[in-house]
């Protein structure tokens, strides 16, 4: 007969999506840490968590092998529970506990005190900012805000996430603190919308005043933005860019199309001529900003000519940095009611096209760049390389900074001014500077 051991339990916490989803279990393992429990990110453990995404089919598709791949080892014997967490099973719950029965409990995306519970830990309302970053020690995303309360007809994030709740400046000056004591130098901001920042809690934006906080914090050295919507944008967010050197000149805004009728499907409250108003100001106020913005293609109606018009904005544009995503046909959304008319192969085409152009103004824009110099933050080795980023790129997403690791020594995580001596469509190769 088998007895039992008492074994410690040893959690893994598994992450699937977007950046705001890493710091959702960033949060989930401060907690279980505060709790003393025994917590890895993406290791081997007998306990595992599954943050799940529910955005688009591709990553829906991806969380459910995950959980399939998880029950299956519990099944074998390999793990002890395995529990489910985030947007895919806020938005599918019933069907998920339907179909993957094996699960032993699903959460919601608000309900971490429920879930700290099923892991037998208490929810500790008193820590503010205390989590286990999964980032490279130098940067950590930062969000300001959860939900959304903007009504756009292709998205499922408010189903998910629920309506904006901006987290109060002085708690967020506090976490940034704490990050900074512990090597933080980079704060990328997240939220479902940015730019709505403050609305619920002061009345108005307060985007602005919340980097003007920010920027006091003592070791944070760059501060950069993700996430905006063009649609009542605070002008005074470019002002603070302007004049603060921490706050990074780059602004990541995803516009998701260009050509009117689309973007009134798609209820984006704006308008080609507006959205271009908008670009020229930000270009006017502060010339040296990369934009960096996300386009949709194959949206139900999308003609012919409205892909013609959004492939030469994109000409005309030059934006610096850009991602394309074929429309997904998502239920309960707005566009649910309405056609799912563009052909899989046909969004397709389309989005390789849009990259296709993307690509080559990269190119020409990073050809400009040799014999330049930049400041570079040094996030990691990777083969023979030190992979850098300029404050004008994201990681992950973004252009890297090569530095040939046999003939250079950098230290991971600190800055470094580099000449650019060589140039891709989205790889710059560099040398240091002798300061």
């Amino acid at each position: 007969m088998r007895t039992k051991t008492r074994k410690k339990n040893k959690i893994n916490v598994i992450t699937l999506g977007c950046s705001k989803n890493v710091y959702d279990s960033e949060v989930l393992m401060g907690q279980l840490k505060a709790s003393g429990k025994d917590v890895v990110h993406e290791e081997e453990g007998n306990v595992v968590v599954i943050n799940t995404c529910g955005f688009i089919d591709n990553a829906k598709e991806e969380s459910v092998n995950t959980i399939l791949d998880f029950v299956e080892r519990k099944q074998n014997g390999e793990v002890d529970q395995v529990f489910v967490s985030g947007c895919l099973s806020e938005r599918y719950k019933p069907d998920l506990q339907k179909e993957i029965p094996d699960v032993d409990q699903y959460f919601g995306t608000t309900e971490l005190p429920s879930l700290l519970k099923a892991l037998g830990a208490d929810y500790k309302h008193e820590l503010i900012g205390e989590r286990v970053t999964t980032t490279p020690k130098n940067y950590a995303y930062f969000k300001i805000a959860e939900g959304c309360d903007r009504p756009c007809s292709f998205c499922a994030i408010p189903l998910m996430r629920g309506g904006h709740k901006s987290t109060p400046i002085e708690h967020l000056v506090i976490e940034a603190e704490k990050l900074a004591a512990n090597g933080v130098k980079e704060l990328i901001l997240i939220a479902q919308d940015l730019t709505y920042y403050g609305l619920d809690l002061y009345k108005e934006r307060r985007l602005a005043h919340l980097l003007r906080e920010l920027v006091k914090v003592e070791g944070i050295e760059w501060i950069r933005m993700h996430y905006a919507f063009p649609t009542g944008f605070p002008l005074d967010v470019l002002e603070v860019m302007k004049t603060e050197p921490k706050v990074c000149n780059y602004l990541d805004i995803p516009l998701q199309h260009i050509s009117t009728p689309v973007l009134k499907s798609m209820r984006r409250g704006t308008t080609f001529e507006k959205t271009n108003a908008l670009l020229e100001k930000f270009r006017t106020l502060v010339p040296e900003m990369a934009i960096r913005t996300t386009l949709i293609v194959g949206y139900p109606g999308e003609t012919e000519e409205d892909f013609e018009i959004l492939k030469q904005w994109v000409k005309d544009q030059r934006f610096e940095r850009m991602g394309c995503f074929t429309y997904s046909h998502e239920e309960n959304t707005h566009a649910y009611k309405l056609e799912d008319d563009v052909p899989a192969d046909v969004k397709q085409e389309r989005a390789n096209e849009i990259m296709e152009i993307q690509s080559q103004i990269s190119w020409e824009l990073n050809q400009q760049k040799i014999g330049q110099e930049f400041r570079v933050m040094i996030d990691r080795k990777r083969g023979n390389h030190f992979v850098g980023r300029t404050e004008f790129d994201s990681p992950d997403v973004d252009n890297e900074v090569l530095i040939n690791a046999e003939q250079h020594y950098l230290s991971v995580g600190s800055f470094v001014n580099v000449k650019i001596t060589e140039a891709e469509d989205f790889d710059l190769f560099a040398v240091p500077v002798e300061e």
